[in-house]
């Protein structure tokens, strides 16, 4: 199964990607991580060691130039566009109770028409994890579709896009759906997170009808209790645990209805 999770910066797509990242390894499936949003830190919400120290894909300069045959940060029109990436899982994740990771760092925006060569690595690899690896690959990407183009959206399963109660978050929704069926990618859920109240459920459920909603993860101020203590917060709260554990059947179950369909 591949995932990909996006959503408005601050609406938990890490927390989501964290707790699913568990789910999953607990059931026995093996789990690659992919942090792909450069705001966010699946490493340290996954609980690995020393996360801060981990320097994500984008920034390995001298890998960049030798699968690239450009230095990075240079703008060339000669570099390879499909470099050998296939060993780089193996070489540069790092695994932790069970689930291994990987740091992608930024895709840079250059001007129209601008390949730089970290992009190219970048791009080539989020390809080769989704086409050819055989684990569950849970992809947690900034408020947008940047690391996905039209080849490797046909192999996300599904999309599901992290909301909270508030217009701006819906917004930033619908703008990511549009972005991502304009590459092909046309499986996409919602995970409401945050949530008070039944006014609060039924203002998000009323504002993204065409959605379909694989779970509703209600606000438990123990989370923010236990990042601001600098404690893990995958244990902080059994109720929204609980609700992920939910989020995690209904993927299962969205993802073997797709597949009996095809």
């Amino acid at each position: 199964m591949k995932i990909a999770i996006s959503g408005k910066g601050g609406v938990g797509k890490t927390m989501l990607a964290s707790l699913l990242s568990r789910t999953f390894a607990e059931a026995s499936y093996g789990v690659l991580a992919i942090d792909a949003d450069p705001d966010a830190n699946l490493a340290a919400t996954l609980g690995f060691p020393h996360a801060e120290k981990i320097t994500p894909i984008s920034e390995m300069s001298e890998l960049i130039e030798e699968r690239t045959g450009v230095p990075a940060g240079k703008s060339s029109s000669f570099f390879k566009l499909n470099p050998k990436v296939d060993d780089l899982p193996e070489k540069y994740s790092l695994k932790y109770n069970g689930i291994r990771l990987m740091v992608m760092g930024r895709v840079k925006q250059g001007g129209t028409g601008c390949y730089c060569p970290e992009n190219a690595l970048l791009k080539a690899l989020i390809s080769h994890l989704l086409l050819r690896r055989d684990e569950v690959v849970i992809l947690d990407m900034e408020a947008g579709v940047e690391h996905l183009g039209r080849a490797t959206a046909k192999a996300v399963d599904v999309l599901i896009i992290v909301v909270e109660p508030g217009r701006r978050s819906i917004e930033t929704a619908r703008r990511i759906a549009t972005l991502a069926q304009e590459i092909g990618l046309h499986n996409i859920a919602v995970v409401a997170n945050k949530v008070r109240s039944q006014p609060e459920k039924e203002f998000i459920i009323s504002s993204l009808p065409e959605f379909k909603f694989l779970g509703f993860i209600p606000y438990d101020q123990a989370l923010v209790d236990a990042d601001l203590a600098n404690l893990p917060i995958l244990d902080a709260s059994p109720k929204v645990a609980g609700e992920v554990r939910n989020i995690y059947k209904a993927l299962l179950a969205a993802v073997e209805a797709a597949g009996k369909t095809k």
